[in-house]
Order: structure tokens, then sequence, then C-alpha cells
């Protein structure tokens, strides 16, 4: 049956689609094609969620080669959680593409987005199902090499500078966790990430398996912009195409953040991770820091995709923070936040988006009487916003009440000032959109009117959502919670 094959279809059909878009040649067709690709992907991860929460972990042997001697396909509720977030995110950014595509980018290069949009897909989605340590190193170079090439389509020429700067750091990160995978392998003579947590756990004291940690640690700080290693994000972000920063921006960050977990929760475990290793403090500061300084510094940025981007900064803080904590409640208000925040900043790059295509630009002068002049794409953000601070009945205050949970359930009722701290630093972020948008009057020859329906859909698609799952929780916190407990008490 073709349902047994669906782990091995969620990566073959867009990466033999992708070259397909430049054989076509023509925008249009490439476009088509890339929005049936991408909908028949979110369609396979749906399918693979609901197996894996029936019927338990399930394995894919490709070529039928038994693990560890070959490659596996390994999807359980951990990774379907994150397939499910890179499909559905892949599959409404290109449903919104065509027209921001045909303006930011032009004729000419829009069969080589759509090819190297779908690559990054691809990679996406392979680094989140493989069960084989090497091949999450393959599948990140395949995401990253697409993503340099899709940051360097933006009109500004700064794009081309942004792009290179995120390929140094994107190699060095690379680099340094294809180090810790090879270290690894040295030590347990195996790259299956099963059976490399399994014989990890009998070489706690080995020198070996203790570097290859340090150096996968600090290689996915840099992948997942955690600070202070975050330095490639703000100008990414700020110089790519509007569709490409909504697309990287919730989906990129947080499948680092879930190679990060699996890495400490999985390869290494809980009880080496945080005991032996002593990262719960590590992580704990360092996304407190992020939390702080990614909120104090968006405040005081004119360039709204800049102001998101660092604002980017300090959302990673909350998903870190989460983990630091090693607990069930601290899990899952991490993960919880890796899916919360897909919707709601990728939501606010789309509805920034909206505001280029009409203004062409996003700076806080152009949002100028915005709220009159576009009102659908205004009301969008002021509900992405609202998300970010926290507001009850949006998913932003669903994942931070359970990261304060998380915290007093530890002893820990310190962190909550922090969060709370963070939480009022982006009120004030969020204020100045607010302000210039209803309380500015509009620029004389302003120009006003929505975007097409074609990019306004998608974009309050994500936004209903934050609401929805902002108020009927269980199925996100029922999966993430899931996935926490999986992690933290069922191995790998």
């Amino acid at each position: 049956m073709i349902t047994t094959h669906l782990p091995a279809l969620q990566i073959v059909v867009p990466l033999v689609s992708a070259p397909l878009c430049v054989l076509l040649g023509k925008a249009r067709l490439a476009y088509a094609l890339a929005l049936i690709v991408c909908w028949a992907v979110f369609g396979i991860s749906v399918l693979l969620l609901g197996q894996v929460l029936d019927n338990g972990v399930i394995s894919y042997r490709l070529g039928g080669w038994a693990p560890p001697w070959g490659i596996e396909y390994r999807v359980d509720p951990v990774n379907a959680y994150v397939l499910l977030i890179v499909a559905a995110i892949g599959a409404l950014v290109i449903t919104y593409a065509k027209p921001s595509v045909a303006k930011e980018i032009g004729s000419g290069r829009e069969t080589l987005f759509y090819t190297s949009y779908l690559l990054c897909l691809t990679g996406l989605l392979g680094v989140t199902i493989t069960g084989d340590a090497f091949n999450i190193f393959v599948f990140l170079e395949i995401s990253s090499l697409s993503s340099y090439v899709l940051i360097s389509l933006g009109q500004d020429r700064r794009a081309l500078t942004a792009s290179f700067r995120y390929l140094i750091f994107g190699t060095i990160g690379a680099t340094f966790f294809l180090i810790g995978v090879g270290l690894l392998y040295q030590a347990t003579g195996t790259l299956n990430i099963a059976d490399m947590a399994n014989r990890v756990a009998l070489l706690a004291e080995n020198r070996t398996v203790q570097a290859a940690f340090a150096f996968m640690a600090v290689g996915l700080a840099v992948k997942a912009a955690l600070f202070p290693l975050h330095a490639w994000l703000p100008n990414a972000y700020a110089y790519a195409p509007s569709v490409v920063t909504a697309f990287l921006a919730a989906t990129a960050t947080k499948v680092s953040i879930y190679v990060l977990i699996r890495t400490y929760f999985t390869i290494f475990g809980p009880e080496f991770s945080f005991e032996v290793m002593t990262l719960g403090p590590v992580l704990m500061v360092l996304a407190i820091l992020a939390m702080l300084v990614g909120s104090t510094i968006a405040i005081f940025q004119d360039d709204l995709k800049r102001l998101l981007a660092y604002s980017s900064v300090a959302q990673i803080g909350y998903m870190v923070l989460g983990l630091g904590f090693a607990t069930v409640l601290g899990v899952t208000g991490g993960m919880l936040h890796l899916f919360n925040h897909a919707l709601m900043k990728g939501g606010l790059f789309l509805a920034l988006g909206c505001v280029f295509y009409r203004t062409g630009s996003v700076s806080i002068e152009a949002m100028k009487g915005l709220g009159h002049r576009m009102p659908w794409t205004m009301a969008a953000i002021v509900i992405g916003g609202l998300s970010l601070i926290g507001v009850p009945l949006t998913v932003g205050f669903v994942s931070k009440w359970y990261l304060l949970l998380a915290a007093i359930d530890s002893g820990m009722w310190w962190i909550t000032i922090f969060i709370l701290v963070s939480s009022l630093l982006a009120i004030v972020y969020v204020w100045r959109l607010v302000e210039a948008a209803y309380l500015s009057p509009s620029p004389e020859g302003a120009p006003s009117g929505e975007a097409p329906l074609v990019m306004l859909i998608p974009t309050w698609v994500l936004m209903l959502a934050s609401v929805y799952f902002g108020v009927d929780t269980r199925v996100s916190v029922g999966v993430a919670t899931r996935a926490a407990e999986f992690l933290l008490g069922a191995g790998s």
C-alpha cells in the first residue's frame, strides 16, 4: 500500500519536483507545480501524524536494508509534530507567493525561486524525518544552500551580503555539527540515531563523547540563532524577499531547534545532557539573555523586518528556556512555543509582505495611517502583535503560561520575572506599530487598498489559527505533551 511509503514520499515528492520547476520554463507552470507539491506534502504530514498518534513510532527502511546498516526514516510524536508545522507553513506560503514573487523577484528568476523553495522544503523535511545522524547534516546542507539562494534574490543589494554572511555562519555551524557526528561515530561505530543513543548511554565518561556533545551544541546553537550566535539572522530576514522571510522565520530555526532537541534528549539523553554535562543552567542563561536583549533591540528598529527578526531572537529564547528545565512541563512549553511562534511570526511576515506589495516599504514611516488604508492587513498585524506579547486568547499566552508553570514547578519562580519583563518589552515595540498605523496621519499621496486576496487569505489563516489554538488548546497542547513525555520517558 502507498501509505507504507509515506515517509519516503514526504521527501521524494518535493525533491523530484524541484528541478522540474526550472525545466517547465514558465513561472505560471512552475508555481502551479510547486503549489500542488506543497499541499500534497502537507497532506502526507497529516497522515503521518495520525498514524504515529494511533499506532506508535514508524520505522521506514530505505532500500529494505535493516537499521543500523541501512538508512532509516523514523517518525515519532516529536518529529511528526515538526513535520506538520513545516509542511503547513510551506503550503500556506507557496499559496501566498505568486504576486509577491512577481513583484519582488521579477521575471526571469521566478522559476529559480520555486526550485530553490522546493529544495529548501525538502531539506527541512529531511532533517526532521531522518533517523540517521549524518543524513541530518546532508539535509541541513540542502536546506541551507537553497536558503542562501532564496535570500540573495532580494531586490536590495544588501541581500547578497546578508546571504554571504548567512553562508559563513551556516558553514561554521554545520562544520561543528559534522565534527560532533564524526566523533560520535568514532566512539560508537554507528550513525543510526536510535542505535547511537543506546551506545552513548554506556559511554557517559568517554571524553570523545563529551567533546562530540560540545561540538554539536555549538553548531546547533549557530543554526538555531541562539543568542549570542544570532548575528546572521537580522540581515537575512530584513533583506530577503518577503515570502522568503516568512518561510524561513516560521520553519528554518524551528527545525534547528528540533535537531537540538533530538540531540540533547534522544542521542545523548536527558541524564547525560542535563546531569553529566549540566546543560540546563547554560541554556537558561542564554535563553534569558536572548529574551531580554532581543526584545530590547527590537524596540529601536525602524525597519519592521529587522524589528521582527530581533523579536524572533527573543522568541527562540522562550523555546530554549523550556528545554532548559528538562521537565515534561518545560519541554511541553518549549515545543508548544515552537508551534505557536511558527503561526504568529509566519503570519506577521506574510502581513508585512502585503504592506510591501502595496507601499514598497516596511518602515515605521510606511505604517503611518495604514490602519485606515489597509484595514485587513493591519488587523492581522495587531493580532500577531498581541500573540507576541502573550495576551490571553492567543497562542503566545498559552506557551508562556506553560513556561511560567514549568518555572514555578521547578522551584525557579524568579524566572517568571524575566518572562514577564520580556513580554512588557514586546508591548513597547508592538505599540510602535499600532501607534503609527492608527494614531498617525497618512502621508500625502500614500497608496491605499489591500493586497490581492491570494496574499490576504494565507495571512489570515495563520492569524485565525493563532487565535483558535489560543482558545482551544486540546490538539496543540496534547501533541506537545505527548512529544515531551516521549522525549523524557520513552527514550528514542
